[in-house]
């Protein structure tokens, strides 16, 4: 089977939408297979392996990336990573490296399971909001009680067995105007690596065409701003923040790492637990159904004229106003799923967080090019 002939990434959830949370603003309740009577609870043996020896032959890079997703993946238990680690390690080609990412809320992680992640050196994604308040506003257990303390110690886990952590926090209505004490929080407990995620949920109708526990475009951005500018002050080198990591790729003529910030998405499809494929995380529909890989292997399912329009479709849609904005190169008119808005001459297809973005990326924009024009003057070869 030929290999793709771009680099992927799959959001593999091999438990489908199933999770022992039921936190307010999740997109994933509902979707995939989980309303059919013959739905599998996991992906079966044979699909997995199967799978698993696709993507190793869809990739085109040296190392080859798998991605674990959910609902929550950690309910499947330890020893179904067990076998996916064994599969993949009798499947790797030589010469090849295999590297494994978890996203969790934390909830269930144990001692064994901080062992086992950090032996077969899983990068993982842990969601957390912030402070036990914040946290708490929309991550709840099923029936209804906090999932801070758990989560918290699940962290511990990471941290005490060394697991790299990107702490993933969803910002909305209930924490925007909190910055720097989300921020701060997040420095308090060691976390190396943040990613702020917006909340955004349309509901047609509603002021705005969103839910009231959307991030409005304003508090989207002066959140961004006052993190940026406390990560300035105090902690550059110490914390990554993931949306700053992308601002400073232009500067230094590097393509984007996150699909929401490319020219043309299309490179980040799911796989659910039977083995359908989608296009994208935030279109698991019908219409967006591109196989099984049952069928057809996947690089064919990525490279076909449906996925190739779905990717290309973000730039063709793109309006005029982004066209000619000075940011253009680092937002890109982010991800399709926000792109519902009206710009200001009427046309369709504007970010509904484009002023957020806007005046982040303008405000970021200076400091991001004199590190890229020092990074410069120091290079061996500079003139300078």
């Amino acid at each position: 089977m030929a290999a793709a002939p771009r680099s992927f990434q799959v959001f593999v959830k091999p438990a489908g939408a199933a999770c022992n949370l039921a936190c307010g603003y999740c997109y994933y309740l509902g979707k995939g297979p989980g309303g059919r009577d013959d739905a599998p609870a996991r992906m079966a043996a044979d699909l997995l392996e199967t799978y698993i020896a696709r993507h190793i032959a869809a990739s085109p890079d040296e190392i080859i990336r798998f991605s674990w997703h959910g609902g929550e993946p950690t309910i499947l238990g330890i020893d179904y990573f067990r076998t996916i680690v064994a599969i993949e390690r009798e499947l790797c080609p030589p010469g090849r490296t295999i590297a494994n990412g978890l996203q969790t809320n934390g909830t269930l992680l144990d001692e064994e399971w901080g062992r086992f992640l950090a032996a077969e050196g899983f990068l993982v994604g842990l969601s957390l909001d912030g402070p036990r308040e914040i946290h708490d506003r929309h991550r709840l257990t099923r029936d209804g009680r906090s999932s801070y303390n758990e989560t918290m110690r699940g962290y511990g886990i990471l941290r005490r067995h060394g697991v790299p952590t990107d702490v993933l926090c969803v910002v909305g209505a209930h924490n925007a105007g909190r910055p720097l004490e989300v921020y701060s929080f997040f420095r308090e407990i060691g976390a190396s690596y943040l990613t702020f995620l917006p909340l955004v949920e349309r509901r047609p109708g509603a002021p705005g065409g969103v839910s009231p526990e959307t991030v409005t475009p304003a508090a989207w951005g002066d959140f961004l701003c006052a993190v940026f500018d406390e990560w300035v002050d105090r902690d550059i080198g110490r914390i990554k923040i993931q949306i700053v990591e992308e601002a400073a790729r232009t500067a230094f003529g590097q393509e984007h790492s996150l699909c929401i910030f490319r020219p043309v998405c299309g490179d980040i499809p799911v796989l659910e637990r039977d083995g359908d494929l989608f296009s994208c995380d935030h279109f698991v529909d019908a219409a967006h159904r591109l196989g099984n890989i049952r069928e057809t292997p996947l690089a064919e399912l990525l490279e076909g004229p449906a996925q190739r329009a779905f990717g290309q479709a973000k730039l063709d849609a793109l309006p005029r106003v982004c066209r000619t904005c000075e940011v253009l190169d680092m937002c890109n008119g982010e991800c399709p799923k926000n792109r519902f808005a009206v710009a200001p001459d009427g046309e369709p297809s504007l970010n509904y967080l484009c002023a957020g973005y806007k005046k982040f990326f303008t405000h970021a924009r200076p400091f991001v090019a004199a590190v890229a024009a020092e990074w410069r003057r120091r290079s061996p070869g500079s003139s300078s």
